[in-house]
């Protein structure tokens, strides 16, 4: 089938990628050459930054460095890497190491390399107020809440400091998964406030369904969202439509309900065009982050989509 464009818009740059973290939780060299392999493909299209934990930055340095080859192929390209940080309890010292990364690898350095977002949790207004504060301008900052009961007040303080919401949609197991109606609660808040989102774990596959929770052989199995169910839901209330819809499309296992054209996509009698998704995605989605890139492109694939 041949390639759909809408998919394309709704999927541009849009996978950041995360092998360093479960449950792939690859090394760094690993994740590095993982990452220059995506940068040199033809999908490249589709690929967002490079996430690794702040403390793990000078890590990234070294690994990337010894690997760099005098035009930068070895590392994918001559441009400088894109990298998310992900900041733990003590913001103030990681975001020294994150300044300290960047000023050691700006576009002169050996590997050119920047951290142009940062991402941490906060579960208060003054939390996130506070946050924001520290990590300071020059930084895209994505803010991880707790989305059980009203998180109106939440989006609404990510939103006034100028930052970006993040959800976590799954883990390692069952019980890190929220359910259909908390998530639909937190991406109809983001499109009221007009604050955009990135999710992050359980997203490897296009529409929701069974999966292996982790790598493992033995590897229990859960019910995992797709990244489908969650931009299409965001897409479909940036559109207009309400919770209840959100909340079904989240809950969606069928791919025939699910139908790409080349002018918009389709889902049980309700359309988008194709410039309704770019909206949403200027204006709602960021990203999601996966600690595969090939998978969630495969699973388009199989879907006769890519």
């Amino acid at each position: 089938m041949t390639e759909h464009a809408p998919a394309r818009v709704l999927l541009d740059g849009a996978i950041d990628y995360a092998g360093l973290f479960p449950p792939a939780q690859l090394d760094m060299a690993a994740a590095v050459a993982e990452y220059a392999s995506y940068l040199r493909s033809d999908e490249v299209w589709a690929l967002g930054a490079f996430v690794s934990s702040a403390a793990r930055l000078a890590e990234l340095a070294t690994v990337a460095t010894g690997l760099q080859g005098p035009s930068g192929e070895s590392l994918g390209t001559a441009m400088p890497w894109r990298v998310s940080a992900v900041v733990g309890a003590d913001v103030r010292a990681e975001m020294d190491q994150v300044r300290a990364f960047n000023a050691a690898h700006a576009i002169a350095s050996a590997w050119p390399a920047s951290v142009r977002s940062v991402e941490l949790r906060a579960s208060t207004v003054e939390a996130i107020a506070e946050a924001a504060r520290t990590v300071g301008d020059g930084f895209d900052l994505f803010v991880e809440i707790p989305i059980a009961g009203d998180v109106q007040p939440l989006v609404r303080a990510i939103g006034a400091a100028n930052a970006y919401a993040k959800v976590r949609t799954g883990g390692t197991t069952a019980d890190t998964f929220p359910s259909s109606a908390d998530l639909a609660r937190f991406l109809a808040a983001c499109v009221r406030e007009r604050v955009p989102f990135k999710a992050t774990a359980g997203l490897h596959h296009a529409l929701r369904g069974a999966y292996p929770l982790t790598y493992a052989p033995d590897s229990a199995r859960g019910t995992m969202y797709g990244f489908l169910n969650v931009f299409l839901a965001a897409a479909f209330l940036r559109a207009g439509e309400g919770e209840p819809m959100a909340r079904a499309l989240l809950e969606e296992r069928d791919a025939q309900a699910v139908q790409f054209d080349q002018s918009g996509v389709s889902w049980r009698g309700h359309r988008l065009s194709t410039e309704q998704l770019e909206r949403s995605r200027a204006g709602a989605v960021r990203s999601f982050g996966s600690c595969s890139f090939r998978e969630p492109l495969d699973d388009l694939a199989s879907l006769g989509v890519l």
